[in-house]
């Protein structure tokens, strides 16, 4: 399937750009309406003009039997038939030239990007798929969009494989404040109360002095590859081979074990620059992983929290905005945004795909991030918002949004839930907003 998948992707993209299906509605109030009124946005402004935010809810196909072809259609295709079911956005990049007036009629085009993988993530083995959109009024381009999905082969109901359940980490006195790190999103290292000395594994003395006082710091999560195997066989419950074990030798002078993701066993290097990562294997595990430094993060990964910059950059920036996530503003929000995929509104084909609920659909996040920003910068105007997702956001959780104003050009958000980074965005403003 691999090659055939390639073959495939290959062919789409030497297409180059090509027509889309014409934008189902001009842009009109009543969508705007029902939009704002779900995400909870009250700009003035969209009486007017459209919400730059919304740009890709006007080609949305909506709930018809009889949708339009995506360029991205044969692919997916393919992958939902070798078993790869599961869908996820993981990245959005939006560029507004302009913001929309109503009445004004779309149309669009679509060009393929690429597929990638297979790549194993916390939601399953899968592959990235990519493709670009450019929109236009007449003649005149408005926006254009990168969009990425992940299509993943579901694990089992639990956070299962079909191999059975992952081990679970003995957890005593010794062990407890390390757990307590991961859970907060700290990589912990033991420290001699007496001489210093770091140490792990962590014990009851130190190898060193042996003093029985002991702390703990948190590290950096930087180091290289000491030494590696890539594990084929025997099975091990909730694994799925080949898998690479990694051996760390951290900037602080310890070593530690753990998975590597994101890079096949054929490109493991020794001496290789990695980083800490934390992998979120079910509703009750998160383990602390590695990837090569600089890797784009998974869907069900989070990375390190850094509580002094950000509370720096919380006390710096606009102030937090939280949402609760029931499940009528995930359902309302996924149907505002014309996005009937049924992970967002039907709880049972959602855990069918190995989520634990329904979860925030990427155009809702997007249109939030915008929210954040407007509703603290009143007189900005967007150029454009890359949003990369993290964990998903579910129903019953809350969303906390969080900003740093960079320059008079760029700020920064991030949406936490209670299992870490949602997504990370950039907003680009235009000069003089």
């Amino acid at each position: 399937m691999h090659d055939r998948l390639m073959a495939l992707a290959e062919e789409l993209a030497a297409l180059g750009e090509r027509s889309a299906a014409p934008c189902p509605d001009p842009v009109n109030a009543p969508m705007i309406r029902n939009w704002a009124q779900a995400l909870g946005d009250r700009d003035t402004r969209w009486t007017g003009t459209a919400p730059p935010a919304m740009i890709q809810v006007w080609s949305m196909p909506g709930l018809s039997t009889d949708k339009p072809g995506s360029v991205a259609d044969r692919v997916l295709a393919l992958l939902n038939e070798s078993g790869f079911t599961g869908v996820v956005a993981t990245n959005c990049e939006q560029t507004y030239d302009r913001y929309l007036r109503h009445g004004e009629e779309l149309r669009s085009t679509m060009r393929f990007g690429g597929v990638t993988g297979p790549k194993r993530t916390g939601l399953g083995e899968g592959y990235f798929v990519t493709w670009h959109q450019t929109w236009y009024s007449g003649d005149e381009r408005v926006a254009e969009m990168m969009f990425r999905v992940l299509k993943f082969r579901p694990r089992a109901a639990g956070g299962r494989t079909a191999k059975g359940r992952r081990p679970r980490p003995a957890i005593g006195p010794d062990t407890r404040f390390f757990w307590d790190g991961v859970r907060d999103g700290e990589l912990r290292v033991q420290r001699c109360a007496e001489c210093g000395r770091l140490r792990h594994p962590p014990g009851p003395m130190c190898p060193d002095c042996h003093a029985t006082k002991r702390e703990h710091v948190t590290v950096s999560g930087r180091g290289t590859l000491h030494s590696y195997v890539v594990h084929h066989h025997p099975p091990v419950p909730g694994f799925d081979p080949p898998f690479v074990v990694a051996l760390v030798d951290l900037e602080e002078g310890v070593r530690m074990v753990g998975d590597l993701l994101d890079c096949p066993p054929d490109r493991v290097r020794i001496g290789m620059p990695v980083e800490l990562v934390f992998q979120k294997i079910d509703d009750d595990l998160t383990l602390p992983q590695w990837r090569p430094s600089g890797s784009a993060p998974q869907p069900g990964t989070r990375e390190p929290a850094a509580p002094e910059a950000r509370d720096a950059e919380a006390a710096a920036g606009p102030a937090a905005l939280s949402i609760e996530l029931t499940p009528t503003f995930v359902i309302a929000t996924a149907l505002a945004t014309r996005d009937f995929t049924p992970v967002h509104h039907d709880t049972a084909l959602a855990r069918a795909q190995g989520s634990k609920d329904i979860f925030l659909n990427i155009l809702t996040t997007m249109g939030l991030v915008q929210r954040y920003v407007l509703e603290h910068l009143p007189g900005a105007v967007l150029e454009g918002i890359s949003v990369r997702l993290g964990v998903p956001a579910y129903a019953g959780d809350t969303l906390t949004l969080t900003g740093r104003v960079v320059d008079d050009r760029t700020v920064e958000v991030r949406g936490a839930v209670s299992l870490g980074d949602h997504a990370i965005a950039t907003v680009r403003l235009k000069g003089g907003s």
